[in-house]
């Protein structure tokens, strides 16, 4: 299979142009190790149970290598961890150390690695890396504040989002359709379920239950709703609910594999924002996970699928997973540019901005995702509130959408469609 650029790898080069050690972490299949492969002058594969017995008999292989090493699924012998860093700590040259890791391991390494270790985050393909179309509208240019020209225009249609969101962003799984497609991503579920929660140290003793959790979660995709609804709705029908406690370590569980990937609230430093919500959105790493777990296709999404048991959420299947895949890209467009992703909402719900993407110096992109083609004065009255609260810390704000061009409105605000915007 022919490689696929991802924008992750610019900042894995830059990072590894000045440092020794990168940890490169993110869910199985999203492409760790052919990324760092291309890297590699030396590669142990610690999946590899004849490599792994090897380097248990003589650690010492494991950073003797010609740089830079690269160690696959680090987290299967945790002590590298530490072997890295006091290597480092030996000698700091440049890019001689490059991890990946598709959990954080249940014995955790006896130092934190800070300062000799940094960690990188690898995601599920973002819309711009998957070669659907040539995008024209930066992220960066929007967080620059200058109000920069917004153009371009594309042909994709609902259909192709909605495809999209079924495809997943695994590079080789996207590959796939139809019921090969389909085997795919029964088989990446079932994995977790069987074999990955008791690798990450837990036994699930009910794998059925999970599976149900696991489907009323996919139903809460881009919604803040309680962990106790999310409960009650994979129970439905069944008097002895377990307890909230006996459901945290899914949560835990599945956050360790870099499955779940929740979007934090944003909490600014502002006495003119107050009663904010704090409660996190629910996104699974890929939609397309959300999608098989609750057993709908691109056609079915557009037919206008159940979002879910009524408790979960409000609101079109689509126009969540939808949601999902855009807070997916632009989650990878952000950690390009420094930049973190977070959602607004207050206590009652009375105003909300879909995300929130923070510089350092906490001023922000404000960016609405609409299920549309048009973009009408209600959709952006929720920016305008924002606008007029926060003022110059409002850099830029957006509306992103499944529309044809991107443009600016006559009152400033981006309208732009999801295709068309990258890092």
């Amino acid at each position: 299979m022919v490689y696929q650029p991802r924008i992750v790898d610019q900042e894995l080069d830059e990072l590894l142009g000045g440092l020794s050690a990168v940890a490169l972490e993110g869910p199985k299949a999203v492409g760790k190790t052919e990324t760092a492969q291309r890297r590699a002058a030396t590669m142990h594969r610690l999946d590899d149970p004849a490599q792994l017995e090897l380097i248990r008999a003589a650690p010492e292989r494991l950073t003797s290598g010609e740089p830079p090493v690269v160690i696959d699924e680090w987290q299967r012998l945790p002590t590298s961890w530490d072997l890295v860093r006091r290597s480092v700590d030996h000698d700091p040259s440049p890019a001689r150390f490059i991890l990946t890791g598709s959990a954080v391991p249940a014995d955790a390494p006896a130092h934190s690695g800070a300062g000799r270790i940094v960690t990188v985050r690898m995601r599920p393909m973002s819309l711009a890396e998957r070669g659907i179309e040539t995008p024209t509208v930066r992220l960066r240019d929007l967080l620059s504040g200058t109000k920069a020209p917004v153009e371009g225009s594309t042909t994709l249609a609902l259909e192709t989002y909605a495809d999209e969101i079924t495809r997943s962003g695994f590079p080789a799984i996207r590959q796939l359709s139809g019921r090969h497609l389909r085997a795919q991503l029964d088989g990446y579920i079932d994995r977790i379920v069987e074999r990955e929660f008791i690798e990450a140290g837990h036994k699930v003793r009910n794998t059925g239950a999970l599976r149900r959790w696991l489907a009323a979660y996919a139903a809460a995709s881009s919604d803040n709703t309680s962990f106790e609804k999310i409960r009650d709705a994979a129970t439905s029908g069944e008097g002895d609910k377990p307890s909230k406690a006996s459901t945290i370590p899914y949560r835990a569980t599945l956050e360790q594999l870099w499955i779940l990937e929740e979007v934090p609230a944003w909490i600014p430093s502002l006495n003119r924002l107050r009663r904010l919500a704090t409660s996190p959105v629910h996104q699974l790493t890929d939609p397309a996970l959300a999608a098989r777990l609750l057993g709908v296709d691109a056609e079915a999404l557009i037919d206008g699928a159940p979002a879910g048991p009524p408790s979960i959420r409000d609101g079109t299947l689509l126009g969540a997973l939808f949601e999902s895949l855009v807070t997916q890209s632009v989650r990878v467009y952000a950690q390009a540019n420094e930049a973190r992703v977070r959602h607004l909402r207050t206590r009652g719900s009375e105003r909300e901005v879909d995300l929130i993407v923070e510089r350092d110096d906490g001023r922000i992109v404000a960016l609405e995702i609409k299920l549309t083609a048009t973009v009408t004065d209600g959709d952006v009255r929720h920016l305008h509130w924002l606008a007029g609260t926060i003022g110059d810390n409002l850099l830029d704000a957006a509306v992103i959408t499944t529309g044809k061009d991107a443009y600016r409105r006559s009152d400033g605000i981006a309208v732009v469609p999801a295709g068309l915007l990258t890092a």
